[in-house]
């Protein structure tokens, strides 16, 4: 008797059975495909796998789950963890796993790392690198950004608020460094190392504001140092130096004294203004309050975990002038010319060569962008003439993000207070 040769049918294939089962019957399909109808009835009962897994997949190889019971449990936790945008690591896995275990008395339970691999293949789920850094809502942020909005439209409408006069301001926290996270190389390289100056966690901040007209006032930049670098900086930029390297409550004064009232048209308070920010505490101060009420400007504090969604820079612009920032960055680590320390160390870029990159790529930022994302914001409606446009910023990509303790300072709000700071009376 001549062997039986076995075949091997993939996924796409046993769903046509299947459907072709459903509609006709198994031994039809039988007959139609020239399989055993033994086998359309077990691809039957494996219909909902089969719709799951790839279409070039010939088998369900591997164990079974053992507990099956604690598994689904803990799937379903993962699944609530990312619904909310919390981090799950296989280490919480078996944290997690072990805690449903011990509940559900299952004594011979180890929950070690081969398991927690087999479990997450089983369960499709796979380590993804993080693309964003999200905050997390308030339960009645949809109220909250209604109330924003109309206090905001309210406000320009009662005070005549022209567009010009409408001001976005935020600080950007940034390192000296800014490399990548993934890079090419060749398939099968067990190193991948990406050259820096060592300056990743050195930081700094920029301090960036934005009209509704599209108009960019001049950056700021908060070093972390206690006297100002001596260089020759570019013009357009407002250098300043802080220990920590941040906004504190003496450098929101000046900025208010050096950049916001000097805008077009805010040197002599003729012109109602509004000035929108985050609830950063140095921005909420009575004695910034008063100083910007002295400018003839209504106040729009931004309430806690909404400057995604309220924040025009936040929403459209931020990420733009981040990714030329780190384009030139890159430029000049791959072409720039470099100092070496005695021991052959490469130096950083100059604060100087830093406030250019800084300048170029702030200027590169397009009107259609800024205006844009007053508009996503809902604080403006879109102004005639850029209903057209097709400017790319706002759909630009970064070429990588920073390392994650850096890229947790790219959340604007700096409080775990929530300030109703809209609110009139204030």
């Amino acid at each position: 008797m001549a062997p039986f040769k076995r075949h091997a049918y993939d996924a796409e294939f046993k769903l046509k059975a299947v459907g072709h089962a459903v509609e006709y019957g198994n031994r039809a399909a039988a007959r139609e495909f020239n399989i055993n109808e033994s086998m359309v009835r077990k691809w039957r009962k494996q219909e909902d796998d089969l719709r799951q897994v790839k279409k070039t997949k010939q088998s369900f190889r591997g164990n079974k789950a053992r507990w099956p019971q604690l598994e689904d449990k803990l799937e379903q936790w993962v699944v609530e963890q990312r619904a909310a945008s919390r981090s799950v690591s296989t280490v919480t896995i078996r944290m997690k796993a072990t805690a449903l275990a011990r509940d559900m008395t299952i004594d011979e339970f180890r929950g070690g790392p081969s398991w927690c691999f087999r479990f997450m293949k089983r369960r499709n789920l796979s380590i993804r690198t993080r693309t964003t850094v999200s905050q997390q809502l308030p339960k009645d942020y949809q109220e909250k950004l209604v109330t924003f909005r109309a206090y905001c439209k309210n406000k320009i409408t009662e005070k005549k608020i022209r567009p010009e006069h409408i001001t976005n301001m935020d600080e950007v926290p940034l390192t000296f460094d800014i490399p990548v996270n993934r890079t090419v190389e060749k398939t099968g390289t067990s190193t991948v190392s990406v050259r820096t100056t060592g300056n990743e966690k050195s930081s700094f901040t920029v301090v960036l504001a934005c009209q509704a007209n599209g108009q960019k006032l001049p950056p700021m930049i908060i070093f972390k140092r206690k006297t100002l670098p001596k260089e020759n900086f570019p013009a357009g930029v407002v250098i300043k130096a802080s220990p920590k390297g941040w906004m504190d409550e003496e450098k929101m004064s000046e900025w208010l004294r050096e950049i916001y009232v000097k805008r077009p048209g805010g040197f002599f308070h003729t012109a109602p203004s509004l000035l929108i920010y985050d609830s950063m505490r140095a921005h909420i101060t009575d004695a910034v309050k008063k100083q910007v009420k002295q400018t003839n400007s209504e106040l729009a504090v931004i309430p806690g975990g909404l400057t995604k969604e309220l924040q025009p820079l936040d929403i459209g612009v931020n990420r733009a002038f981040k990714a030329r920032l780190r384009a030139a960055w890159e430029q000049w680590m791959t072409e720039g010319e470099h100092t070496f320390t005695k021991t052959g160390r490469q130096r950083r870029a100059t604060y100087a060569t830093i406030c250019q990159w800084i300048v170029d790529a702030w200027a590169d930022i397009s009107v259609s962008t800024v205006v844009k994302a007053f508009t996503k914001a809902g604080i403006i409606s879109e102004l005639p003439g850029n209903s057209s446009d097709t400017d790319s910023d706002n759909d630009e990509r970064e070429p990588g993000r920073l390392d994650a303790v850096v890229a947790q300072l790219f959340n604007s709000d700096t409080e775990e207070e929530e300030f109703e700071g809209f609110v009139d009376g204030e």
